[in-house]
């Protein structure tokens, strides 16, 4: 009976023994996780990511890879020609290509913010009217952490060139699939003649 005894009042500590390090154990692995991943985070620099993405120089500025193309599934019919249904690129500005610039897609674009600096973009629609809008990772601080820019739009992009990490990483998925026949880079003084209200930021995002 004593033995008995022994078992049962000892069983519930073993229990409480065995819970607390595997709760402690859950603790420290997560802790570990999340500094690693915030130690990467900050190591990482614009060259780097470059490097290991495999990103090439864009002829808006800053560098992309396209990652995806649906020419698995049917193609689209557009007024220029066929398409695929979807196209998907990294792109990157850095402290040394700082800007993308004006320029106008045929098609709809969905950007979405992975890493690195705030973007702020500067979009001028058909009647002329100006949006601004920041993609970035705080959401508190007006960020927009996914933003969709229609075909038929005038973009440019731009990064603080004093930012923390130096780059801006996003990833955009393009319908109908992206062709360089689509894209029509802005000409400085046609788009002035166009937007004369926006002369002075059409100057600083224009070559």
């Amino acid at each position: 009976m004593l033995k008995t005894k022994t078992q049962t009042s000892v069983l519930p500590f073993v229990l409480s023994v065995t819970l607390l390090c595997t709760l402690l154990s859950a603790c420290t692995n997560v802790t570990t996780t999340t500094q690693s991943a915030k130690s990467l985070d900050k190591k990482l620099t614009a060259e780097q990511l470059i490097e290991s993405l495999d990103l090439t120089g864009h002829v808006e500025g800053g560098f992309f890879r396209q990652t995806f193309k649906a020419d698995h599934r049917p193609l689209i019919s557009t007024e220029t020609g066929d398409r695929v249904n979807m196209t998907s690129i990294y792109y990157l500005l850095s402290a040394q290509s700082p800007i993308g610039h004006f320029h106008m897609n045929r098609s709809d674009i969905m950007h979405y913010f992975h890493m690195g600096d705030p973007i702020t973009y500067y979009l001028i629609n058909q009647d002329g009217s100006l949006e601004t809008h920041v993609l970035g990772p705080d959401p508190t601080q007006g960020h927009k952490m996914q933003m969709v820019v229609k075909g038929g739009t005038w973009k440019a992009s731009k990064i603080l060139t004093t930012g923390s990490y130096g780059y801006g990483l996003i990833g955009e998925a393009v319908a109908p699939g992206f062709e360089y026949i689509d894209m029509q880079l802005g000409e400085r003084a046609e788009l002035i003649k166009q937007f004369p209200q926006h002369s002075k930021l059409i100057t600083s995002l224009t070559r």
